[in-house]
C-alpha cells in the first residue's frame, strides 16, 4: 500500500475518523453508554473508553486530527523523483552489470552516492513502499516464447507430423514430466463464513516423487496413457529428478504395449535434447522423436493430465511419501480407463487428430 502523506491515512480519511470521534463527543455529552456508542458508530467499545478519557480531559479539542503520523521523510518529493528515474534506467545503468535486480541493499548505496544520504536497508523498504513500488516477479521475456515458431508448428509441423503418422502406421505420443511433494496444492472448499480451513502438513523435508506421463493417440483407437514414476528420498547425492534412462524407458515401455512405431512429442528439456538421449533414441529405428517450440506448454495435452491429477490432490496432507505414491497411482490408474477425458486433453490444447485411415 502506499501512503502519499507519509502516514497510514490520507487527508480525507483522517477527517473522516475525527468527524466519528466528534460524534462520539456529542453522545458523551447526551450521557449515552458505551456500548451503545460503539455499535452506533460502528468501533471497538476499546476505542470509545480511549476517545472518552481524551475527552475528559481535554474536551472537543482533543479529538480533533493532529495531521499526519510519522517521521517526515528526508527524501522530499523532488528527490524522490529523481530517484524513481535513475531505478527505471536498471542497475547495468549504476555499475550492478551482473543482474538486472534491484535489491534494498542496492536502492541503499545509490541513495547514499547521489544524495549523502544514510538509510537503513529497511528503511529503504519504507521508503520505496511509500513511492509506490513493490517487490516484482519478473516475467519470462517475451522474446524467449516465439509466437510465430508457435503458430508455424500448430499449423505446419503437426500436420508433418499426421502425415507421417499415416504413413508408417505409428502412434502419436506427447509426453511430459512433474513432480509431486508433500505440500499439497491448494483448492476450494466449502466453510463457514470468514473461517478458512488450515490443513496441517509435517514441515520435514520427506522426499518428492518424479513423474513422466505419455499420451498416445492414433485414429480409430482410444487414447493411452502410460506412465512412469520414480521416487526420490532426498539422500545425499540422490538424483532429484527423472535421468536420460528414466526418460526413455517409458517410450520402450509403450512400444511393448502398443506393437507399433511411436513418434514421441516432447519440450525442449536438457535431459531430451543431451547428447545421451541422442543416442539413446538413435538405438531404436521404430522411435521418432519431435521437440516442441521452446515455452509452448498449451501445445503438451499431458500439462493438462497434471493440472488434472494435481487438482484432485487438493489439500490433501500425506503422511508419508508411501502413502502420497500410492495415492498418486490410483489416480493415474483410474485415468487409463478414461478414454474420454484423455482424448479431451488433447481437445484442450486446439490439434486436431486426423481421421481414421
Amino acid at each position: 500500500m502506499r501512503y502519499p502523506d507519509g502516514g497510514g491515512l490520507t487527508a480525507g480519511q483522517r477527517k473522516r475518523r475525527e468527524e466519528v470521534r466528534i460524534r462520539a463527543a456529542d453522545l458523551y455529552e447526551e450521557g449515552v453508554e458505551v456500548p451503545c456508542i460503539a455499535r452506533e458508530l460502528r468501533v471497538s467499545e476499546k476505542s470509545v473508553y480511549q476517545w472518552r478519557r481524551a475527552w475528559e480531559s481535554g474536551g472537543r479539542e482533543a479529538l480533533r486530527s493532529k495531521g499526519p503520523s510519522g517521521y517526515d521523510c528526508r527524501l522530499g518529493p523532488h528527490l524522490q523523483a529523481k530517484l524513481a528515474a535513475w531505478l527505471e534506467e536498471g542497475p547495468a545503468a549504476h555499475g550492478w552489470t551482473d543482474d538486472q535486480v534491484w535489491t534494498a541493499a542496492r536502492v541503499r548505496t545509490l541513495i547514499g552516492r547521489k544524495f549523502h544520504i544514510s538509510y537503513s536497508v529497511s528503511g529503504v523498504t519504507r521508503l520505496l513502499h511509500r513511492m509506490g513500488y513493490s517487490v516484482q516477479m519478473p516475467a519470462r521475456p517475451a522474446t524467449e516464447r516465439d509466437e510465430d515458431a508457435v503458430t508455424a508448428w500448430r499449423e505446419a509441423t503437426w500436420q508433418e507430423v499426421k502425415a507421417f503418422r499415416a504413413a508408417t502406421g505409428a502412434f502419436i505420443c506427447l509426453e511430459d514430466e512433474a513432480g509431486v511433494t508433500g505440500r499439497p496444492p491448494k483448492g476450494r472448499t466449502w466453510g463457514r463464513r470468514g473461517i478458512t480451513p488450515t490443513v496441517r502438513v509435517s514441515g520435514r523435508s520427506r522426499g518428492r516423487l518424479s513423474v513422466a506421463g505419455l499420451l498416445c493417440f492414433r485414429p480409430g483407437l482410444p487414447a493411452r496413457l502410460c506412465y512412469r514414476l520414480r521416487r526420490h528420498t532426498g539422500r545425499k547425492g540422490e538424483r532429484r529428478s527423472l535421468s536420460e534412462t528414466d526418460c526413455i524407458r517409458l517410450p520402450d515401455g509403450a512400444h511393448q504395449l502398443l506393437k507399433a512405431p511411436l513418434i514421441v512429442v516432447w519440450d525442449r528439456l536438457s535431459t531430451h535434447t543431451s547428447k545421451t538421449m541422442q543416442a539413446l533414441v538413435a538405438e531404436r529405428e521404430w522411435l521418432t522423436v519431435i521437440l516442441l517450440p521452446g515455452y509452448a506448454p498449451d501445445l503438451n495435452p499431458v500439462e493438462g493430465l497434471w493440472a488434472h491429477i494435481k487438482r484432485s490432490l487438493a489439500n490433501l496432507a500425506a503422511r508419508t511419501l508411501s502413502e502420497l505414491e500410492t495415492l498418486l497411482r490410483r489416480r493415474l490408474k483410474a485415468l487409463q480407463y478414461r478414454h474420454t477425458i484423455l482424448d479431451g486433453f488433447l481437445a484442450g490444447t486446439g490439434l486436431a487428430r486426423d481421421r481414421p485411415n
